[in-house]
């Protein structure tokens, strides 16, 4: 049994789990908008066999998954959303979100990605003295709560980029006159600054050793907003050179992650930088804009069967209604 956890609208596990229907590989989504409804029990000799209750009907033993693709939430703000006055549904559901998260750990088989090894996305600094240990450039980067120190770091190296320095999302921007007239709030707030690097970005996605690779022209400062500053995208599928892909497997393997998306940059004159990974990368985006099969990889991958083996014809009309939905 092939365990998919998440949300039904989910576009990812949407995609993977269509792909394992197609297959004909058993699957079971255990649907967090139940999370209210949703209990978890311990294994009665095996710790590796809990049991996941819906309604107090079981509908999932852990020890019968050999797989799993985990694009979880938080439960308790679903039950926060859906049953607000239960403190029974909270107390449920963190239990839940505790027995998986601990399982998928340790448990046999295939696990896209184990929790512990997505953590490294929680320090953006502790993720990048990785990959520049792996061969990736990083862009020089200044972590800091001090205006003056940014200012000078603007001085040595003129056009800066801002961001988080956690897993939180936040749009990549520019440093320009707006921000700068309000530098003094990072005195609350460590902030990551970066040397902005032009060129051309690259998502590459890591599938064990398959790489999906897509080329994106923008000139939004982050691509992924570039409608709501009004500049278009236009991405198409590349073929990294040898050495860039070697380096994306190995800093992938060097995370611990079996599935990744890397964020690379190739600037004017040809260097590679790379700006982080993601553990949990949302890879529906990109498949859609240049046809990468990579749901179809990703779902053999969970079902034990090789990614490198043709599509069949359905599999192929199963990518193209994927790709597009």
């Amino acid at each position: 049994m092939i365990l998919l956890w998440g949300l039904p609208a989910d576009r990812q596990l949407a995609a993977v789990g269509r792909r394992l229907q197609q297959l004909g590989a058993p699957a079971f989504l255990l649907d967090q908008t139940m999370a209210a409804r949703t209990s978890s029990r311990p294994g009665d000799v095996d710790p590796l066999d809990a049991r996941v209750l819906i309604d107090g009907v079981e509908v999932l033993s852990l020890a019968d998954v050999t797989a799993a693709y985990l694009r979880p939430h938080d439960s308790r703000q679903i039950v926060e959303r859906t049953a607000p006055r239960d403190p029974e549904a909270m107390m449920r559901a963190t239990e839940v979100d505790m027995t998986l998260l601990a399982w998928s750990d340790v448990a046999p088989g295939t696990i896209l990605n184990r929790p512990s090894a997505m953590t490294s996305n929680d320090s953006k600094p502790y993720q990048t003295a990785i990959v520049a240990r792996h061969g990736l450039r990083v862009p020089d980067t200044l972590i800091t709560t001090d205006p003056e120190a940014v200012r000078a770091f603007q001085a040595r190296h003129g056009e800066l980029i801002y961001k988080s320095i956690s897993s939180t999302r936040s749009v990549v921007s520019r440093l320009g006159p707006a921000q700068l007239a309000r530098l003094e709030a990072i005195t609350v707030c460590p902030t990551q600054f970066q040397q902005y690097v032009a060129g051309s970005d690259v998502r590459v996605h890591v599938l064990r050793d398959d790489i999906f690779a897509a080329e994106i022209q923008s000139e939004a400062d982050d691509y992924r907003y570039a409608t709501h500053t009004g500049h278009q995208v236009a991405m198409r599928s590349v073929t990294l050179p040898g050495e860039v892909a070697d380096r994306c497997r190995a800093v992938t393997r060097a995370l611990g992650l079996t599935f990744a998306g890397v964020d690379l940059r190739r600037s004017p004159e040809g260097e590679w930088y790379c700006f982080e990974v993601n553990p949990s990368p949302g890879f529906s985006y990109y498949e859609a804009h240049t046809q990468a099969a990579i749901s179809p990889a990703v779902a053999r991958l969970l079902a034990g069967r090789s990614a490198r083996t043709p599509l069949t014809a359905a599999e192929h009309r199963v990518a193209g209604q994927c790709a597009v939905s």
